[in-house]
């Protein structure tokens, strides 16, 4: 994971997830569309960063528990929402003892996944979690951005890449897990989650909105985000063989 960008630069990228366009304005709204109503339902947050998606939940009704991998961004997201959410620090690649077997309504996983090689762990531990009929929301790089910035040799395998960012006027570089699109797909399937949306949104922001041309053209026009919804379904369903390869 950019553990330089969450632990050494915590206190730029939270100011800078605060009101930055990609975070505030295109990944925050759609996520809280996809998640729905809010009032009284169980939400885990994996990767809750400075809160600020956190403090959006409590303040829709949720009750959250909201877990991430850095202990200054679990301090930011404290002081954020205070006692109204349960906030830990946890390893998303390791089992999350702290949770009880199908006692979230949902699971919300806002660009944290694509900093893991490897999904079948965490998404054993979001099946787990979750009762019956209860849904993930995710949202991640989009495949054809990660593959823009790979060296294109090959297109199927899952791979570390670096991206430029500004975080708050500092630039730094961060490190992320391209895959392709069956990679980002196959194991929600596989470990028995039902998709149930797929979402590339133009969000339509405006001069006013994005006063920057050059970003607000990458957020209208280009693939930046990968939203999903996937249910857990109240009774196992009828899974197939898959073909041979």
């Amino acid at each position: 994971m950019s553990d330089h960008i969450y632990d050494e630069l915590a206190d730029s990228y939270a100011r800078s997830s605060a009101s930055g366009p990609p975070n505030a304005l295109y990944d925050r709204p759609t996520i809280l569309r996809l998640l729905g109503p809010l009032r009284d339902r169980h939400v885990l947050e994996l990767g809750c960063a400075a809160g600020h998606l956190t403090h959006e939940l409590v303040a829709a009704g949720a009750h959250v528990v909201a877990l991430d991998k850095s202990e200054r961004m679990v301090s930011h997201a404290r002081n954020r929402v205070g006692d109204h959410a349960r906030i830990e620090v946890a390893d998303l690649r390791e089992p999350l003892h702290m949770v009880d077997g199908a006692s979230m309504d949902l699971v919300v996983a806002s660009l944290v996944l694509h900093y893991l090689p490897d999904w079948h762990g965490v998404l054993r531990e979001i099946h787990r979690v979750l009762e019956p009929g209860g849904a993930l929301v995710m949202s991640v790089h989009h495949p054809i951005t990660g593959w823009l910035r790979s060296d294109r040799t090959d297109y199927h395998r899952v791979e570390l890449i670096e991206e430029a960012w500004d975080v708050d006027g500092i630039q730094t570089t961060a490190h992320l897990w391209r895959r392709p699109v069956s990679a980002v797909f196959a194991p929600l399937l596989e470990q028995g989650l039902a998709i149930d949306a797929v979402h590339e949104p133009s969000p339509g922001l405006d001069e006013h909105a994005v006063p920057d041309g050059r970003v607000r053209r990458a957020l209208n026009a280009s693939p930046v985000f990968l939203f999903v919804r996937a249910i857990r379904p109240v009774r196992p369903g009828v899974t197939l063989p898959l073909p041979p390869r």
